[in-house]
């Protein structure tokens, strides 16, 4: 199992910060505004899935999740809270967030549905956060701009590292089937990359910089260029469908090498 430090992150996010705070790329910037505006949603049913699978188990496994459970939970609300903060800057500069509300509608259908799947749906995304975050804390360069806020996107992604494992283990020791995993992370991935776009687009729009050259020549380079998003994360999401998969087969040192040599941003207040 693995421990799980809550943490308080030591960043002013009261502040505003500028339009485009990612380097100045209006591509960028606008995806990675994108996702935030996911998270509030996305994070709120992680953790009620989590709690819910957890409540689900014999009682001779709950002891083994209760402190990883407890960490996850933790994490996820402190995530959910500064993204919260984040995105309300982000309706200051004009940007309209319809992901959240497609979102909302989506998750009412679930209501009453076993929550195993719940938890392999959470599994699912959770492995889509675990790569693009080591993939971040790999080319971190790409986060430069406004230091707050890279803090921030480095913090929460090797927190995503740190707890990848967590949705996953839940949902075997619920009995889960490997046919449901796979299938959700089927479903899963077609609802975010349709959501991601959809939104990306979006922000661009309301930006003014949707049909600039420049916005789709970083475009091309950020997602299929040497390290590409897309080109260099489509191995480590196609591994998940294997059925001798985990995400500890994907562990790297970058999560605690970030949290260890940034331990001045942040303060532990739990787990």
């Amino acid at each position: 199992m693995t421990d799980l430090v809550v943490r308080r992150l030591l960043i002013d996010l009261e502040k505003s910060f500028p339009r485009h705070w990612c380097g100045g790329d209006a591509f960028r910037t606008a995806l990675f505004n994108a996702l935030s505006m996911s998270f509030p949603v996305g994070e709120q049913f992680f953790i009620d899935s989590v709690r819910n699978g957890f409540k689900c188990l014999p009682e001779g496994k709950q002891e083994r999740f209760r402190a990883e459970v407890q960490g996850f939970v933790g994490q996820e609300a402190t995530h959910r809270r500064l993204h919260s903060l984040f995105n309300g800057h982000l309706e200051k500069q004009g940007l309209v967030n319809d992901w959240a509300p497609r979102a909302q509608k989506r998750l009412k259908l679930l209501e009453g549905v076993d929550y195993r799947h719940w938890v392999a749906i959470t599994a699912a995304n959770e492995h889509f956060t675990a790569i693009l975050a080591e993939w971040l804390l790999r080319n971190h360069d790409l986060l430069d701009g406004d230091p707050r806020l890279k803090t921030m996107w480095l913090w929460h992604s090797a927190e995503e590292s740190e707890h990848k494992s967590t949705a996953f283990d839940l949902f075997q020791a619920l009995g889960g089937e490997h046919e449901w995993r796979i299938t959700w992370m089927r479903r899963v991935t077609t609802i975010f990359l349709g959501d991601t776009i959809r939104q990306t687009l979006n922000n661009l729009r309301r930006d003014g910089t949707l049909w600039k050259w420049s916005t789709w020549k970083s475009a091309a380079i950020f997602l299929f260029g040497k390290r590409g998003l897309i080109r260099e994360n489509y191995r480590p999401w196609r591994e998940y469908f294997r059925k001798d998969f985990h995400p500890s087969q994907q562990e790297s040192e970058l999560s605690s090498r970030w949290l260890a040599d940034n331990a001045e941003k942040y303060t532990p207040v739990g787990a």
